[in-house]
């Protein structure tokens, strides 16, 4: 967990700036041909996507393999610069995230997650997405939508806390979850599309790859596990019949495509093969209410039945009606008690009556407080705990009318943190994707029987782009998942 940065906020915030210093403008978009009404210019739009990079750098992480991150970034270099804004300064990250999905912001700031990269099967697969994200960022898409946008109510419908520090931790619900550069109306999403398999043919890529890409988003998507941010799905909108519209698409530039075949997949493969799968364990994981965090090495409760979300800057629960929320994060201060001073001596802060002494054998301070929201006076209970040399920070609140309802279960919450010393916690380790050649022509069940998985066969059936009851032919690479067991 790394400290919680308010990235929505801010890019909005940015955005709006933006809007109040540049006049209104309508120009011809030189990837669409059409007219379009701007309100950003390009270096606007590019400082918003640069101090936007920033923060999702910072809050959601990026994935620790500089061999893939350069591949990646490789792929998609190599198509903006045949795209009609090469001049953008493009970036293309891999976003430590297990979800599969891949978004863009203005400028030609784009990302995919890992959770994508262990689903696609080949570099011409990777590149209709990257081409498609792409297309987002030359048909200005982003900054048609900031250029409309008015700043959301985020939060818990408590509206958003005056103080800094409490800012943070108020979106808990939305960041991650539903970030503003990820909503694209179907109109956009079906241009995107068609500038996808432009760029795609432009590198010689097979656009025929593309189709697969949508099918196997519509299989992961029943199936999805929660991550720091969204799937891809459930924030581009998907119309009917999409992957037969793209062939379609392709079928009308034939001529064009003639040449476009390549796929490269053994390359492809090879730049996965031992990426993490699924949830990092590493990075804490809940059994039930209970969260674990191997790398720091505690343990804490959280009221059962909530919400539970587990980020990089922080690890919470939102209550059934999103009207409360507990959330922990580090304090980056020397004590539990200067962290707590200066918590309470933020403008607005006004606390209750402070305890010290310990939780589990571990230092701490804690107080109730109130603090004055834009639609009212939120209650709640903070507590700062020392443990391995860090002050770690809990903290519940909802609205003062309903704060008693949730008094007991935040105080519950704060009182079950405590050191984690099981070895098996301690140990565990995540999943992986191993490319196995298959050395005779086999069904995928005797494959998973004769090279075990971690994951069910409709899974590995998922992330092989095959059926369950597949024929894998001789001399076929073919992922597997493997570890991710609790050590014993």
């Amino acid at each position: 967990m790394n400290r919680s940065r308010d990235l929505v906020i801010r890019t909005q915030a940015a955005a709006v700036a933006a809007v109040m210093l540049t006049v209104v403008a309508c120009s011809t978009n030189p990837a669409t041909g059409k007219q379009q009404v701007s309100l950003i210019g390009e270096q606007q739009e590019i400082q918003i996507g640069r101090q936007s990079d920033q923060e999702i750098v910072q809050q959601m992480g990026l994935y620790p393999d500089e061999g893939l991150q350069r591949y990646v970034d490789t792929v998609g270099q190599r198509l903006a610069a045949e795209s009609e804004r090469p001049d953008l300064p493009w970036t293309f990250r891999v976003i430590d995230d297990p979800t599969v999905n891949a978004f863009a912001l203005p400028g030609g700031f784009i990302y995919v997650t890992r959770g994508l990269l262990t689903h696609l099967d080949n570099e011409a697969e990777l590149a209709s997405v990257l081409g498609h994200e792409i297309g987002h960022v030359t048909a200005r898409h982003g900054v048609e939508r900031l250029s409309k946008a008015q700043l959301a109510n985020i939060g818990l419908g408590l509206g958003m806390i005056l103080a800094p520090e409490l800012r943070n931790y108020g979106d808990l619900a939305n960041t991650g979850l539903s970030l503003l550069f990820l909503k694209y109306g179907r109109d956009d999403e079906r241009q995107a599309d068609d500038l996808g398999v432009r760029y795609m043919v432009r590198e010689n890529y097979d656009p025929y790859e593309m189709p697969g890409v949508f099918e196997t988003l519509e299989r992961v998507s029943q199936a999805q596990g929660q991550g720091r941010i969204p799937t891809w799905l459930s924030t581009h909108p998907a119309p009917d019949a999409r992957a037969e519209r793209i062939r379609a698409r392709v079928d009308e530039v034939a001529a064009e495509v003639a040449g476009a075949q390549r796929t490269a997949r053994a390359e492809y493969l090879g730049q996965v093969d031992g990426t993490v799968f699924g949830e990092n364990p590493r990075e804490g994981f809940f059994q039930g209410n209970t969260f674990y965090h191997p790398e720091l090495a505690f343990q804490v409760n959280f009221p059962p039945g909530w919400k539970y979300q587990n980020q990089r800057s922080a690890v919470g629960a939102i209550s059934p009606n999103q009207d409360a929320v507990v959330v922990m994060t580090l304090a980056r201060r020397d004590s539990p008690s200067t962290a707590f001073q200066e918590f309470v001596s933020q403008q607005g802060i006004r606390r209750g009556q402070p305890w010290q002494g310990q939780i589990n054998g571990m230092a701490a301070v804690s107080s109730e407080f109130q603090a004055q929201s834009q639609q009212g006076t939120v209650q709640g209970r903070v507590a700062f705990v020392e443990h391995g040399g860090q002050v770690f920070q809990i903290l519940g609140y909802s609205s003062a009318q309903r704060w008693g309802r949730f008094d007991d279960l935040t105080a519950q919450a704060m009182s079950s943190f405590a050191r984690v010393d099981d070895r098996r916690i301690l140990n565990v380790q995540p999943r992986r994707i191993d490319i196995v050649r298959v050395p005779r022509t086999m069904t995928l069940r005797e494959f998973a029987r004769q090279y075990p998985s971690t994951v069910d066969l409709q899974t590995l059936a998922i992330i092989n782009q095959v059926q369950t009851d597949a024929s894998l032919a001789a001399g076929t690479d073919v992922k597997r998942v493997v570890g991710g067991d609790v050590a014993g």
